[in-house]
């Protein structure tokens, strides 16, 4: 097995002396990760070597090509146009600040980034097409590259593809506001396994896929054509161990003595981020000022260390944070430092592992609270040095991380005050509670570590993979067909049981809405010249009736609560009583009246909640609460609940559409029953070993058949109808 692994940027670092071209590993999350993956396998990753292909020669292109294959790197060169456009445009002027919540920072409908980022993620995708090969696992990272999986897909629809998000995905409210908001959909959809740090961020995206692409989901699986796609969460941990042994270290033990000297005793927050609007570090010097204020028996105890790296450095937007970070620095240190006293340590550098260990290893409190972030490594970095013998944790509830370690100090990073006090507070903790926190915190870094972060992932494709090896062997194709086909001839009695709305026609906003066309009744018609058709619904006996009564037709109305055969009179196969729905009536009505969009249909044996046309949330929400307050209902009492396809139904107990179906099949050699949603499982399971059982739509079912849609059932019974008997 080999693994195409595709990111942004290579993970190296490509520099240039004397005209020769070297490079350096990166040590990072992700970098390390999939390392874990390629130690058996076979590997390539696909990235932007981070040089503007127009300033790179023929043959300095050719020469870094060699150099980077040598290591199972292919680059993807893009001009200076294309990273203006595609990286520093729309994925780090619309996409990043949009998607951290800072819709004031964001760029919309500029079309030349729009156009540079999808003509770039078609540089990525022709790259992995160019390069796959049968069997090969694809693994796509990151916000820049949302239109690959669909990409790649069109032209390899058999591939394994996954794609993982590393910052949040946002709320419905704030995604929908991207111009291109259905584009970026369509494109990550084209995966199988779409992977989030958190469930909070799965769930958003969900409810975006739904309300845009028009595509429900069910524990978090969604069916796009004859795939099933899984959405989940996978947080992202980091290489403990080496952070242990870095922490044990000689080198790192000195530093941590030299650093110790000029604390003098006092107590050291630490606090590191990259210069960005999402880190909130102008929020948190506030904080650390009011802290200062409420407690100011700790200004002489307590030293700030504040690093904030570089980044984006010539973009005006940080270059205004930069300046503002050095005003509230200057002005802290001057209100509250004094001769030999500087509250905080501020150095703006980028700090390697090697130099950061040691500042971990000291701290007596990580103070790690951005506005936004989508796990927070450092967080976990800080804990693993720790080992949880000492320290604490201050971290920010909006950080992916706070999901994972709940015994930190969470705080909401706008409130100053609730900021100062829960830094007071994790200094101020009994040495036994930190532990306690600090060890369950450990545990859980070390266990879910990055290696294990990526083999999850891995392993989770992989079984999509082989749950969509075995849905293809349910599909009903040529050959199965043809074998339909013969024994549709070549049988002495046919029946055919037929699910109406979702099998026959597709399904509509409102049930009246689905009256059938002309073309399925010259099908039905046809049909019944050469066997016997069964409406299979959950729809009642009048509607039937008018819709389908001047046909030579069977039917089973209400689920089984009602069957008619051929040319004879309505029959209900056991007496059932309506004084109950005096009862649920009631109820229904004002979820209704609650639920803009909904409404109730009362039938005769069954009364139902119809929430398709509501908003989706609105009405997950309502339906659970009225399914909840229906089942005190209905206790000790002979009803059931069906939980249908956007309806909410209640009928008597013992009815359904396998008893009732089995009424049509006796002594017959060729039976085919087919429908799409769950009240068609009772009619597959009731069916002899020879039916043909065929679920409409690409979902699990007892059904031994699939067929990708309305539109294919159709044929299907089309091609029946039209056979020539008499071969």
């Amino acid at each position: 097995m080999r693994y195409i692994i595709v990111s942004n940027r290579l993970p190296v670092t490509v520099s240039r002396r004397k005209g020769q071209f070297t490079t350096k590993k990166s040590v990072g999350g992700l970098a390390t990760g999939v390392s874990a993956v390629f130690e058996n396998s076979e590997g390539i990753w696909i990235g932007w070597p981070g040089m503007a292909s127009d300033t790179l020669s023929m043959d300095d292109r050719e020469e870094l090509e060699m150099l980077l294959r040598r290591d199972g790197f292919e680059p993807v060169f893009l001009s200076s146009r294309d990273i203006a456009g595609y990286y520093h445009g729309y994925s780090n002027k619309t996409l990043w600040p949009l998607f951290h919540y800072f819709a004031n920072y964001t760029v919309f409908s500029d079309s030349e980034m729009w156009k540079r980022y999808v003509d770039v993620n078609r540089k990525f995708a022709k790259k992995i097409i160019a390069l796959y090969r049968d069997g090969d696992i694809i693994w796509v990272h990151d916000y820049h590259l949302f239109l690959v999986p669909q990409m790649v897909r069109k032209e390899i629809p058999d591939a394994t593809i996954g794609f993982f998000l590393h910052i949040p995905f946002p709320s419905y409210e704030v995604f929908r506001l991207l111009p291109e908001r259905k584009e970026l959909l369509e494109g990550v959809l084209g995966a199988d396994l779409i992977g989030f740090h958190t469930y909070d961020y799965v769930r958003h995206f969900l409810s975006s896929v739904r309300r845009i692409v028009g595509i429900e989901h069910h524990m978090g699986r969604l069916w796009v054509g004859k795939r099933q796609i899984k959405a989940s969460a996978f947080p992202m941990g980091i290489d403990t161990d080496r952070f242990i042994k870095l922490a044990q270290s000689s080198s790192v033990q000195k530093k941590i003595e030299n650093y110790r000297k000029k604390l003098h005793g006092r107590k050291l927050v630490l606090s590191i981020d990259r210069l960005d609007y999402s880190k909130g570090i102008d929020l948190r010097l506030k904080a650390i000022e009011r802290f200062f204020d409420k407690y100011p028996k700790m200004r002489e105890k307590v030293v700030f260390a504040l690093i904030v790296v570089p980044s984006r450095s010539q973009v005006e937007t940080y270059q205004d944070m930069k300046e503002r970070i050095d005003k509230l620095v200057g002005q802290i240190n001057g209100k509250y430092g004094g001769w030999g006293v500087i509250p905080i340590w501020y150095m703006y550098k980028s700090f390697p592992q090697e130099d950061l260990v040691p500042l971990y290893a000291l701290a007596d409190v990580a103070l790690i609270t951005p506005i936004r972030d989508g796990m927070n490594l450092v967080a976990k970095e800080y804990i693993a040095v720790k080992q949880g013998e000492s320290g604490m944790l201050v971290l920010s509830e909006m950080a992916g991380a706070a999901a994972e370690l709940g015994e930190a100090v969470l705080v909401n990073p706008m409130d100053t005050d609730g900021v100062a006090d829960a830094i007071y507070e994790a200094l101020t903790m009994s040495i036994e509670e930190k532990r306690e926190r600090m060890g369950k915190m450990f545990e859980r870094v070390k266990k879910w570590n990055v290696h294990r972060w990526a083999e999850d992932f891995v392993e989770r494709l992989e079984g999509i993979k082989d749950y969509h090896r075995q849905f293809a062997g349910k599909i009903l194709t040529g050959k199965a067909k043809k074998q339909l086909k013969d024994a549709f001839i070549s049988a002495r009695k046919r029946v055919l049981l037929l699910d109406y709305d979702g099998t026959l026609t597709k399904i509509v906003r409102r049930p009246e809405y689905a009256k059938p066309d002309k073309e399925i009744k010259d099908i039905l018609k046809r049909l019944s010249d050469k066997a016997e058709v069964v409406i299979v619904s959950g729809r009642d006996r009048k509607t039937l009736d008018q819709w389908f009564g001047d046909l030579p037709v069977s039917f089973v109305a209400e689920h089984g609560a009602w069957i008619k055969h051929k040319g004879k009179d309505w029959n209900t196969l056991i007496a059932i009583p309506s004084d109950w729905k005096n009862d649920i009536r009631p109820i229904m009505e004002l979820y209704a009246d609650r639920t803009a969009g909904a409404f109730v249909e009362e039938k005769e044996h069954a009364i139902a909640w119809h929430y398709r046309m509501a908003l989706p949330e609105h009405a997950q929400v309502m339906a659970a609460e009225l399914k909840e307050v229906l089942m005190s209902l209905i206790s000790g009492k002979d009803l059931e609940i069906i939980d249908g396809n956007k309806v909410i139904e209640v009928r008597v107990a013992g009815i359904n559409k396998g008893i009732a179906s089995s009424r049509f099949i006796e002594d017959a050699d060729f039976i085919l029953a087919a429908g799409d949603d769950w009240t068609d499982e009772d009619m597959f399971e009731a069916m002899p070993e020879h039916a043909w059982t065929i679920k409409v739509g690409p979902k699990p079912s007892k059904a031994k058949w699939i067929v990708e849609d309305v539109d294919e059932m159709r044929s299907l019974l089309n091609e029946l109808s039209t056979l020539d008997m008499t071969k």
